[in-house]
């Protein structure tokens, strides 16, 4: 009888730490954003870039379900060597990706029109994010394409190469950032035109180490798989549920922009920084989060209740011991850190005064960032549809307009609440769900 070992601190480690620094750039790069336009002279080019990136998020992390989905269904394929399963996990997921992005690029005027309306972006504000906006929307087949081709490196417990892809992207964006804006003197159309030419630069090298990693794995392309729009079940099944949760998420974090806009421009600068810190926060303990991804979905793939638990506990420790230290830092380097960002006295004055929410933030938010991986690999993605749902407008919303007397830290609080329902739902959910498939 052969054994099979149980996950390792060194097993989630060897996926967590490349996907840590992967994710910790991609904030970073956001900062180099906001950094770069934050001096400029006027205020209302940070705030073009943060109504700009928000239309994104809900264009590109709104179908982060193709990153999402794709883990879970190729790492278990992976667990149960399935190689022909691989490579349909990898071509449907492409097809489907550039379908999206031919859609969004045929709808990018509405889209634009639309999201200025939400958004309360008017006058040189709305000139300048539409500006951005009609640029970088033509980074949306490489961006889509690129969720995909990390998703399925992470099934495939291979951090390195989605590291490889991060880091290409992330630094030409920022050599591009500083290029286009400080040398060549352009403003927030140099930006978006960064993110465009890196997204494409990612996606090279992404194909590249694709076509290197199946011939690592013998099999053969089903073609059937990916010209029957039935053969495409499974996927939407999985895939569909994760686009509501996902849409969820994101019009979530979009009103805290929208109410801050509201609340006048030093409120919506000071929100986009803070932002800033949240996704640096997100990003870095989502790193713990795909190592969950990849070692449930191997269990599952394997059917090992014992695996599948040892898993969430080892990635629950570092991830609870990161929490500590991302709250540690706002703490003590804070007000340096908003110092970097911007050199707008007003800014720097508003955005201090609402740190104490960013320091909190990690503590409350690391439990729905862990069981979001946990979800993923185990493919419910249904009960995360469910659940956040529940808390973007069962929880976040009635807490917003009873907490709206309070302003921005009724906004910040509200948002927090959001997080914490998000935690005990999942679980919940993980204890009476999860862990009881896998007797």
């Amino acid at each position: 009888m052969i054994t099979v070992e149980l996950p390792r601190d060194r097993d989630v480690w060897r996926i967590a730490a490349p996907m840590i620094l992967s994710n910790i750039s991609v904030p970073l790069l956001g900062m180099v954003d906001t950094g770069v336009v934050g001096h400029l002279e006027s205020a209302v080019y940070l705030g073009a870039v943060a109504i700009g990136g928000t239309i994104f998020s809900f264009l590109y992390t709104g179908v982060n379900f193709l990153r999402m989905g794709t883990t879970g269904i190729a790492a278990q394929r992976f667990g149960a060597d399935d190689f022909d399963g691989l490579r349909v996990s990898l071509g449907q997921a492409l097809v489907v990706a550039q379908l999206i992005a031919l859609a969004v690029i045929l709808l990018q005027w509405p889209i634009g029109q639309v999201a200025m309306k939400l958004l309360g972006a008017e006058g040189a504000l709305r000139e300048h994010a539409l500006e951005y906006f009609s640029i970088r929307i033509w980074s949306a087949p490489g961006t889509l394409a690129n969720y995909v081709m990390i998703g399925w490196f992470l099934g495939l417990q291979n951090a390195r190469v989605p590291l490889i892809i991060f880091l290409t992207i992330n630094l030409t964006n920022i050599a591009l950032d500083l290029l286009f804006v400080l040398v060549l003197g352009m403003k927030v159309d140099g930006v978006a035109l960064a993110s465009v030419l890196a997204e494409y630069t990612g996606l090279a090298v992404a194909l590249y180490f694709a076509a290197r990693e199946l011939r690592r794995h013998s099999g053969h392309w089903p073609m059937e798989k990916f010209v029957n729009i039935r053969e495409y079940a499974a996927f939407f099944a999985v895939n569909g549920n994760l686009f509501v949760r996902t849409m969820a998420l994101i019009f979530t974090i979009a009103f805290v922009t929208a109410q801050g806009a509201r609340m006048g421009g030093l409120i919506l600068a000071a929100n986009a920084i803070l932002m800033q810190l949240q996704n640096l926060t997100a990003f870095g303990l989502d790193g713990l989060a795909h190592a969950a991804e990849a070692l449930v979905g191997k269990a599952v793939g394997q059917q090992r209740r014992d695996a599948l638990e040892r898993s969430v506990t080892l990635c629950l420790k570092w991830s609870l011991i990161f929490a500590a230290g991302f709250s540690s830092a706002y703490f003590v380097l804070g007000p340096q850190l908003i110092n970097v960002l911007t050199d707008l006295p007003a800014v720097r004055e508003t955005t201090l005064r609402y740190l104490p929410w960013m320091i909190a933030s990690p503590l409350v938010s690391v439990w729905s960032f862990l069981y979001d991986g946990v979800y993923v690999g185990a493919t419910r993605a249904r009960e995360m549809r469910n659940i956040m749902v529940f808390s973007a407008f069962a929880v976040f919303i009635p807490a917003w307009f009873v907490l709206q007397p309070l302003g921005n830290d009724g906004l910040w609080l509200a948002f927090l609440l959001f997080l914490a329902s998000r935690g005990i739902g999942m679980h919940i959910g993980y204890r009476r769900s999860v862990l009881p498939a896998l007797q």
